[in-house]
């Protein structure tokens, strides 16, 4: 099911109340919602998928505004059943009229919500003048109404499928597409999605929401995530992008790899290394994306090293020149994303990290620190996503932060973990307790 109408009337707001999220940003003036947005609902043992859209009006200049409604056309497409949102407070409008004359074209089944229908001053009984049948009241704010709305929506959805005897998948893996503003983040989600599933314009800020595509490659599910562009704190004033901020953040700790986008003709910014710190905040597999390399004279070796040096807290991540406009390298993208999670996921075995770690302690015996030296007596791989080792020693305290780099590079040259980060913890443990 869409969720379609004319800009303000409360689309996002039933979005989030139908969905039980907080996936729409919502705010009390037109044009927040851009792209569509998807989530999976259930209702009566139906389940189903409820697209946000954005605003739609009739528009001929070749605006902003205009590729919006062309987002939403998209939606109405594809969708099953229609649910105009109108506004019970205001009446009916010339723009609901030009909604409603779109929809009827469509010969899909719509429905008419008439939100904020709570209010004393709404008046439902107008909305008979669409020609869509009985409107239907509810209030988004306050969940009035939404049981009845979805009751009809089921009853309109078409008969469902039986299911078939597939191979079940893997849960999808998530991965966030991070960066500044404008840097080809939702170029690069066209380009896996293969349409135009986001807003393209050299508007920096074009995408508000943190937008997601269901994406199946090579059997594996894959759910991509389109951030909002991270500007700098000063930079963060509106209300309305302190909340693309704190989405744009929430995809990156909730993704199992995230794809780290860089303009290679701007070089790196303080910005970028903002960002990228989040991501190594996070612990998450990261691979960086040298956008617009294309451009770059000559090899772009020595571009990747200086990135390499800039971003020195991400030694792990893979790094790949790309260039979206052209897809030059871009079919090098999916086999790292693939690398990355399985190193993010992978798990070693007691005795096989066991018999590394003693081979490093032999090799390269811890220094002594005030005529005390480090003992270790034994390790565990305790979790994945990322993987966590955990050495058990005399004194965590007698450990210097040189040896567990050395450690780490003694445990990537065994196990390789290309793309993911290792977390190493010490524990305090006597000899005598060795099991």
């Amino acid at each position: 099911m869409a969720l379609v109408g004319r800009p303000n009337v409360g689309k996002s707001a039933l979005f989030n109340r139908i969905t039980q999220t907080r996936r729409a940003i919502v705010e009390d003036f037109e044009g927040v919602t851009r792209d569509r947005l998807y989530e999976v609902t259930d209702w009566n043992g139906r389940t189903f998928t409820v697209i946000d859209t954005g605003g739609i009006w009739e528009d001929e200049t070749e605006t902003l505004l205009t590729m919006t409604r062309e987002q939403t056309e998209m939606a109405i497409e594809e969708a099953d059943v229609l649910v105009l949102v109108v506004d019970g407070m205001a009446g009916v409008t010339s723009a609901d009229d030009d909604v409603a004359r779109l929809l009827r074209r469509t010969n899909k089944p719509v429905l008419v919500a008439v939100n904020k229908a709570e209010s004393k001053s709404a008046d439902v009984s107008d909305f008979y003048r669409l020609g869509l049948g009985e409107p239907c009241p509810i209030s988004a704010m306050h969940g009035e109404g939404i049981g009845d709305l979805l009751d009809l929506v089921v009853e309109a959805l078409p008969d469902q499928d039986e299911p078939q005897s597939t191979p079940e998948q893997a849960r999808p893996v998530r991965v966030a597409i991070a960066g500044r503003p404008n840097v080809g983040k939702s170029s690069l989600l066209n380009w896996f999605s293969g349409a135009e599933r986001t807003l393209v314009t050299p508007i920096a800020g074009t995408t508000r929401d943190v937008v997601d595509s269901l994406i199946i490659h090579d059997g594996q599910q894959y759910q991509l995530l389109d951030t909002a562009g991270l500007r700098r704190p000063s930079r963060i004033e509106e209300k309305l992008e302190a909340k693309t901020v704190q989405r744009s953040l929430e995809a990156i700790r909730t993704a199992d790899v995230v794809l780290m986008m860089l303009n290679a003709d701007e070089g790196i910014s303080a910005q970028d290394q903002r960002i990228a710190g989040q991501v190594e905040n996070q612990k998450k597999a990261t691979v960086i994306l040298l956008n617009k390399s294309d451009l770059v004279k000559g090899t772009t070796l020595p571009l990747q090293e200086r990135v390499r040096e800039q971003l020195k807290f991400l030694p792990y991540a893979t790094l790949i020149p790309i260039s979206v406009e052209t897809a030059w390298h871009l079919d090098e993208i999916w086999p790292a994303i693939d690398q990355a999670y399985a190193s993010y996921i992978q798990r070693v075995s007691t005795h096989h990290l066991n018999r590394v770690i003693d081979q490093a302690v032999h090799l390269n015996p811890p220094p002594s620190h005030k005529g005390r030296q480090l003992k270790v007596y034994y390790a565990t791989q305790v979790a994945a996503k990322p993987p966590h080792i955990v050495l058990f020693v005399n004194d965590p305290e007698l450990t210097h932060f040189s040896y567990e780099r050395y450690l780490e590079h003694r445990l990537r040259e065994a196990f390789g973990f290309p793309g993911s980060p290792i977390r190493i913890t010490l524990r305090a443990r006597r000899r005598t307790e060795r099991t």
